[in-house]
């Protein structure tokens, strides 16, 4: 098997990361057209070579070393490595490209900011992160990459930070994540405590013997396979930082950040972090059926929801934000009825079509004065030709709609969860992706229509203002259509993603699958071949359609539908416009508890006891009453001094002659 080139593969990170360093130090000698060459230069190069790996891997080429002993502590040692496989090679493609395309974008969104070359900075930073995520062969260089790119999307949703919402959501991103992270820890933890080791390799090989011994853990009469804990505990991580719920509440709200970070955080990078984790360890999931279930309903419940919520959303990118979370729950879904491939399929398509999403709605807000909100929208394509061709090319990919990429990748899901035996969840996870078609569709179409079609509500000192984007914006968005439009043909047919007979198609040994769980396998056992049309027979397509039917009737052109399905349904409509109160009830059980006692803490123990009592009331009277008096002795006058030193003297000569 022929092995790739090391420099080659050190060379992708490492362009990324010497392109943030010159940004971030000498930006304020290289201005902005030095920082945007070097560090879209460096992101572009790094996806042509990662796109040349990809094709050597496409001919059977690998690499699994290491480079260098990172850390030595007792038994633990970590080393830098590398896994170049099918799986990270399409996440290395994916990530470098969709970040090539934003960090072009980029140069025309965000010129004139003062802080221009540190955004530069900062999002090229972003991509070294990710991709040292995805490339490392041990769980230590994952929970780098990992940890970094928590750090960069805290800096980037916090870019502005004159703004207080800005810094609340930047807060409330990196709490949320810390929270998942603490389950991460403990599930990295758990590998090194029962396995003796974090390289990948290692630990996969050992499970299925892991296994067969039967380890469990006790907790208050309560047992659990080990195996199942550590991949529960990952899987919280995994939770947080891919905003499945409860912990989604920071996805949403980082939109506070610029349009281009909003693309490349739900795009490609760090919110699928979560989904690669979980198809990289499919070893260990395999083995646990309760992870499994565990993934397959959160998910659900996630696709499901922040569907509901993004019906009735206002703000562009707050409807955008709401089907990444949707999105990433079919994601999960997929991997939890161990359908890897086709989650990992469906994330690469996903990643063209949103980040298209963003980008197009970024190319709306720049040409509408920073405006958000949809309503104030209406008849822009006749403005905005290419803007509103791209972004139709995206909504229908979203949508699910034949031949466009979003299609192909999220009918086999559903496919897959439908012959997937898993009692109530799996009824539940079939009901809760099919369902979210219809709702797909109808969100995505209502937020087109009421932005390119329906009535002109565009405040009139912004009429002079509409115009197409620049090319620096129109070109990257026309590359993410090519994306958006073949990705999902190309993958099913040209890298046999969903053929049964290859194991795992593409993905080959990359990913791990035990006969009895794979979906593939079941449907090419139970299915007739589909032939061109066969999506005519399926429900999702049809559900596709009625979604996009009742978008067009609705919103279209103007109609009094909406407002008057918003007072028929009232308790609905408020319930999913406040997000399902996620935020109020986080608010009422976690933050004003923790305010409460913050305050208590501070005007009781800090003022009341430590200020007042221990020190004013203690050690600072005390050193003042000391202070007073000796002011008193210090008189300032000769002869005081004088009649000291005659007492001293004395007092002194009568010691010692008493003592003789």
């Amino acid at each position: 098997m022929q092995e790739l080139n090391t420099t080659e593969l050190l060379v992708i990170p490492l362009l990324p990361l010497l392109g943030a360093m010159a940004a971030g130090l000498f930006g304020w000698a290289l201005k902005e057209k030095l920082s945007h060459t070097v560090t879209s230069g460096s992101v572009i190069l790094a996806a042509l070579l990662s796109i040349h790996v990809f094709i050597q891997v496409l001919h059977g080429a690998s690499f699994n070393g290491n480079f260098w002993t990172w850390i030595i502590s007792g038994k633990l040692v970590v080393s830098a490595g590398m896994m170049i496989d099918p799986l990270s090679a399409i996440m290395m493609m994916t990530v470098t490209i969709v970040s090539a395309c934003v960090h072009i974008y980029t140069i025309g969104y965000m010129h004139g900011d003062p802080g221009y070359p540190r955004f530069f900075s900062y999002i090229c930073a972003f991509t070294f992160s990710m991709l040292v995520l995805v490339m490392g062969n041990n769980f230590f260089t994952l929970f780098f990459g990992w940890e970094a790119v928590g750090l960069f999307s805290y800096l980037l949703i916090g870019f502005w930070f004159q703004r207080e919402s800005a810094i609340v959501a930047s807060m409330k991103a990196f709490i949320v994540n810390r929270i998942g992270d603490f389950g991460f820890v403990i599930g990295i933890l758990g590998v090194w405590y029962y396995f003796g080791s974090i390289d990948y390799q290692t630990v996969f090989h050992m499970t299925p013997a892991f296994v067969d011994q039967h380890i469990t853990l006790s907790f208050m009469d309560w047992q659990i396979d080990a195996i199942t804990f550590i991949c529960l505990a990952l899987f919280v991580g995994a939770m947080g930082k891919s905003g499945q719920v409860p912990l989604h509440v920071w996805l949403p709200d980082s939109m506070e950040g610029p349009t281009p970070i909003s693309a490349l955080i739900h795009a490609a990078t760090m919110v699928t972090a979560g989904v690669f984790m979980v198809a990289r360890l499919s070893p260990m999931f395999e083995f646990s059926e309760t992870a499994l279930a565990t993934v397959t309903l959160v998910g659900a419940i996630t696709a499901w929801m922040c569907a509901t919520i993004g019906l009735v959303q206002t703000d562009i990118k707050r409807v955008i934000a709401y089907s990444t979370c949707s999105q990433l729950g079919y994601m999960f879904v997929a991997c939890g009825v161990s359908a890897y491939s086709v989650g990992i399929f469906h994330l690469m398509t996903h990643a063209f079509f949103k980040a298209l999403l963003f980008l197009a709605a970024g190319s709306v807000i720049h040409a509408v004065m920073a405006n958000q909100d949809i309503r104030k929208m209406g008849q822009l394509r006749q403005y905005m030709p290419i803007t509103y061709f791209t972004m139709l090319i995206a909504g229908l990919a979203l949508a699910g709609v034949p031949p466009f990429a979003g299609f192909w990748s999220k009918d086999l899901i559903i496919e897959a969860v439908s012959v997937r035996e898993m009692g109530w969840i799996g009824d539940f996870a079939y009901f809760s992706v099919l369902t979210a078609v219809f709702m797909t569709a109808f969100y995505t179409f209502r937020m087109f229509f009421l932005t390119f079609h329906n009535s002109d509500r565009v405040p009139a000192e912004t009429k002079s203002h509409l115009h197409e984007s620049p090319k620096v914006i129109t070109v990257p968005l026309m590359i993410l259509a090519v994306g958006a439009l073949v990705t999902g043909a190309w993958g099913v047919l040209g890298l046999d993603i969903a053929n049964p007979e290859i194991a795992n198609g593409y993905f080959g040994s990359a990913i791990f699958v035990t006969d009895a769980h794979n979906p593939l396998m079941i449907m090419a056992e139970e299915g007739a071949e589909h032939g061109p049309f066969h999506f005519l027979l399926t429900l999702p397509f049809w559900f596709a359609m009625g979604g996009i039917g009742l978008a067009y009737a609705m919103y279209f052109r103007e109609s009094t539908m909406p407002a008057a399905l918003a007072r028929a349904t009232g308790p609905i409509y408020t319930f999913l416009l406040n997000k399902w109160y996620w935020d109020e009830l986080y608010d009422k059980i976690f933050t004003r508890p923790a305010r409460g006692l913050g305050n208590f803490l501070w005007k009781r123990a800090d003022l009341g006891v430590i200020d007042k009592g221990i020190i004013h009331g203690g050690i600072i009277d005390s050193i003042a009453n000391g202070a007073a008096r000796m002011r008193a002795i210090q008189t300032g006058m000769v002869f005081h001094y004088a009649f000291a030193m005659v007492v001293g003297v004395f007092g002194l000569l009568t010691y010692l002659l008493l003592k003789a």
